[in-house]
């Protein structure tokens, strides 16, 4: 259904959601309102996904949602930016969760026009207060370069930004990565993007694996089938021909070692997606 929003966007807010009700505090990212975004539907989402998956690769995957997001918000805090575009947003919370953080950014939400005009209604009858500062823009990142959309939406392309793009990668063609990758880099220097790509498959340990084989026919089922992952080399080739700089690309065990260090639950993110931050020089 073309209005229908993005079944993985919800799979995610499920994840982000289910973290927080299902393991200890201190949550990497503690998402109260994902749950209430999606919607009752969450829990035949739940009961009918969840089985499927053994509770080391389910557990493994919600933190590895968390933490991406969780990476990006850091990186933006740490940096300074007055702009953040999130890029493919789907129910991100995060102009509700980081009021510490929307005094001083204008936040451009990017997504497929029916998953965002379907958020933007469930906004509306949750009551969630909307301000000046978050700007909803409807783009399809299959159809072509999002900055024209952008720019129509406000967005300065001569002050730095944070782009936040995870989640997405997975799901798109080469091409349409080098493209988005393309478009940030048109950003004014000093703009970041942090970005998270699926691994090559030897690059995945037993829980990666089966989250992989398990996910797979899964997205494809909803109409939104994965794409091959990539080698490390070759997602820092593409960056850099894109004209961006890498400035972080954390290993599984520099996420456990940033995030999840003395936990009593040994919990940590999956080796199914990695995360890279770079610059535009």
């Amino acid at each position: 259904m073309e209005s229908a929003p993005s079944r993985t966007a919800m799979f995610a807010a499920i994840s982000r959601g289910l973290l927080r009700l299902e393991t200890a505090s201190p949550w990497v990212l503690d998402d109260a309102l994902a749950l209430v975004l999606v919607g009752p539907v969450w829990q035949q989402l739940r009961d009918q996904y969840d089985p499927l998956f053994p509770g080391p690769v389910r557990l493994e995957s919600r933190a590895a949602v968390c933490t991406r997001s969780r990476y990006a918000e850091d990186r933006l805090a740490a940096g300074g930016f007055t702009q953040y575009v999130i890029l493919g947003a789907g129910l991100d919370s995060f102009a509700w969760r980081r009021p510490d953080l929307l005094g001083s950014l204008t936040v451009f939400e990017v997504d497929h026009p029916a998953s965002q005009a379907w958020k933007v209604q469930r906004v509306g009858e949750l009551g969630l207060p909307l301000s000046d500062s978050q700007v909803f823009v409807p783009a399809d990142f299959e159809a072509g370069p999002v900055q024209d959309a952008l720019g129509a939406a406000g967005f300065d392309w001569a002050q730095p930004a944070m782009f936040c793009w995870t989640g997405v990668a997975p799901y798109l063609t080469a091409q349409a990565i080098e493209s988005g990758l393309r478009t940030i880099a048109a950003a004014a220097p000093g703009s970041e993007v942090v970005f998270s790509y699926r691994a090559e498959d030897c690059a995945l340990d037993d829980v990666g694996t089966e989250f992989a084989r398990i996910y797979t026919p899964i997205a494809a089922s909803v109409g939104e089938p994965l794409q091959p992952g990539w080698p490390v080399s070759e997602i820092e080739r593409l960056i850099r021909r894109c004209g961006l700089k890498v400035m972080d690309h954390p290993s599984r065990a520099d996420l456990q070692q940033r995030y999840f260090a003395g936990r009593a639950d040994g919990l940590r993110p999956y080796t199914f997606e990695t995360l890279v931050a770079a610059r535009v020089t």
